[in-house]
């Protein structure tokens, strides 16, 4: 999903105010007022790029008169070395922006990078990478669109555009197929259904209640084999409809064994809440 600049605008103001407060007195101090510099901000790892845009307007943001000009997109694999973003202008400006500006750019493509890996390692089988809502609150559309950088699928956003049923549902409406039919019957088929299951028997029941996606949650690959098997020889899955999602402790090492299984989807909390930062620094030559 794109990066909407101006929906992220205030958190951008938020996180120059935590960082900057009522200035920076170091720059203050042992910067002269008009001093000016060209800045190089460049990868120190090799990944994939993600929220460069989201950098750019950091700076801005600090500085509306600095010139900043990106040489990559979001996407981009990175080489050790290679320069992502210049920025010229006053020095004081530069140094206010660079630690903000790089946290977001250090996270989001460590997100990227960590689904790249994923995606890589399930590639010629029919599996997709999706997210989950298992991200940092305020940061989600932004680590949805890193994840899409990587070459993951995003999931729903939140609450509102997709069911999901979980096991707190389940229970409390009674069963999995009671569960979906009480969805069906409020929403008449709008919405795409989804709905978690732990064993052969809600497995039947979901087949059954015609769900959209079943999620195979914390299942052995046996048993994701066995689930698969059954989606295959149901009327839905002829229709094209039913589709099967593994979740639950999907690590890296072991997310080939789960696609090979036969799903249609793999959902990864870990490339949202576990990504481990890529490094990026800023070179800083003075102009004068």
């Amino acid at each position: 999903m794109p990066i909407d600049l101006e929906q992220i605008k205030p958190l951008i103001a938020v996180a120059l105010a935590e960082d900057i407060g009522p200035g920076d007195i170091t720059s203050r101090f042992t910067v002269p007022e008009q001093a000016s510099g060209l800045a190089l901000v460049m990868a120190k790892q090799e990944g994939v790029l993600a929220g460069l845009g989201v950098c750019r307007q950091v700076f801005l943001t600090v500085d509306p008169e600095l010139a900043v000009e990106q040489l990559k997109q979001d996407g981009d694999a990175l080489g050790l070395g290679e320069v992502v973003l210049t920025i010229r202008g006053r020095t004081r400006s530069i140094l206010a922006a660079e630690r903000t500006a790089l946290n977001f750019l250090q996270h989001l493509s460590g997100i990227a990078t960590l689904t790249a890996a994923y995606v890589a390692a399930v590639s010629g089988t029919r599996a997709r990478i999706l997210d989950t809502r298992k991200t940092t609150p305020g940061l989600r559309a932004l680590e949805k669109h890193a994840v899409a950088c990587g070459g993951g699928q995003n999931h729903r956003m939140g609450l509102h555009d997709m069911v999901l049923i979980k096991d707190n549902h389940i229970e409390a409406a009674g069963g999995v197929g009671a569960a979906i039919r009480a969805v069906r019957d409020a929403d008449h088929g709008r919405v795409t259904v989804e709905v978690e299951i732990q064993n052969h028997a809600q497995m039947e029941e979901a087949v059954a209640a015609e769900a959209d996606i079943i999620m195979l949650d914390n299942m052995s690959p046996e048993r994701m084999a066995d689930a698969c098997r059954m989606a295959w020889s149901s009327p839905a899955r002829d229709r094209g409809r039913l589709k099967l999602e593994a979740s639950g402790n999907v690590t890296l090492e072991r997310v080939r064994a789960v696609a090979e299984c036969g799903v249609d989807f793999i959902s990864v909390g870990a490339l949202t809440h576990s990504a481990p930062a890529l490094d990026f620094s800023l070179r800083l030559k003075p102009l004068g």
